[in-house]
């Protein structure tokens, strides 16, 4: 394999572990699609050329970092292949099916070797041999992508032209970026608004002007990317997470029990084939819209603020369709 699908694992075994997954080989090499040979290659360069504190929790099951503050060093790779990078992570993560991943990442690993410095992809050459029809999600420019990891990399404060879709609202602001992530093919960055005086999450699809300012600024020691990220549903974060619960009747538990849904997710059987699920997070607002997808199949238990508000919801829908 080559060396940039090895960085693609390694920033995910990486993602894993600061997240508080407890990864390991077999769980890494499912979600991988690779063997758990080439999993422990991984582990060793991360343990024997990074130097990771990586040590085994044998009560989780699974990896974790002994100084929670170390990161991974900065990498040698050119503007092409970090291009390529999140090009691939676009695929596989975007627009492909699990059979035509492999494929797909490989072909576009082809287009962007030679490639260096500004550039741009058309993948229409793709769509010539496959058919796939991606789910509906924003477009983003890759070049916003790299200025946004070049800001973050040298520590530089961004102006940024944003579109709030909560308010309606069009705003200038002056941003710390701290992290990039990316949730069911969406691209999110976490910063800190200095406008506002807090830590803000931007879809980086709503970004639409950008610049990269002289000024540096100093990481605040108060902000932790691993809470930040742990507490979340989703994209949607806020400050202090709370006890959620859910309860599945025995027909929607089929598919619940199939998935993980949350970091902190712990799921309860019942007899009579219900399930519950109980996470931690501060995105009220994400699992609301979550569990009332699945209508009358969930009940919302906890917190009381959040049952009130799919309450409050279902009776608008319903005198919606009462109304004709």
């Amino acid at each position: 394999m080559s060396q940039r699908q090895q960085l693609e694992r390694l920033f995910e075994i990486d993602r894993q572990v600061r997240a508080g997954l407890f990864p390991n080989a077999e769980s890494l090499a499912r979600d991988l699609g690779v063997s758990r040979r080439v999993i422990f290659n991984d582990r060793r360069f991360l343990l024997e050329r990074l130097h990771a504190p990586l040590a085994t929790d044998r009560r989780r099951g699974g990896w974790y970092y002994t100084q929670p503050t170390w990161t991974l060093p900065n990498l040698q790779i050119t503007r092409g292949e970090l291009l390529a990078f999140f090009l691939s992570v676009e695929l596989a993560q975007r627009y492909m099916g699990t059979d035509f991943q492999e494929p797909l990442a490989s072909a576009a690993q082809k287009l962007s070797e030679s490639l260096a410095g500004d550039i741009t992809i058309d993948l229409e050459t793709l769509r010539l041999h496959y058919t796939f029809v991606p789910p509906p999600l924003m477009s983003i420019s890759a070049q916003t992508l790299l200025a946004i990891h070049q800001a973050i990399h040298e520590q530089r404060l961004m102006q940024i032209d944003y579109f709030a879709n909560t308010t309606g609202a069009r705003s200038r602001r002056v941003i710390e970026p701290y992290h990039l992530y990316n949730t069911k093919g969406d691209w999110y960055l976490l910063a800190f608004d200095r406008g506002r005086d807090d830590k803000r999450t931007f879809h980086v699809g709503r970004i639409t002007a950008h610049t990269i300012l002289p000024d540096r600024f100093v990481r605040r020691a108060s902000i932790s990317i691993e809470a930040w990220i742990r507490s979340s549903f989703g994209a949607e974060g806020g400050d202090e997470p709370v006890q959620v619960v859910v309860i599945f009747d025995a027909y929607q538990a089929r598919w619940i029990r199939e998935r993980r849904w949350h970091a902190t997710a712990q799921l309860e059987e019942h007899n009579d084939g219900r399930l519950t699920l109980r996470l931690w997070t501060s995105g009220l607002g994400e699992v609301q819209r979550w569990v009332m997808q699945y209508g009358s199949h969930a009940e919302v238990l906890a917190p009381e603020s959040l049952r009130l508000a799919v309450a409050e919801e279902a009776r608008k829908m319903a005198g919606l369709y009462a109304a004709k």
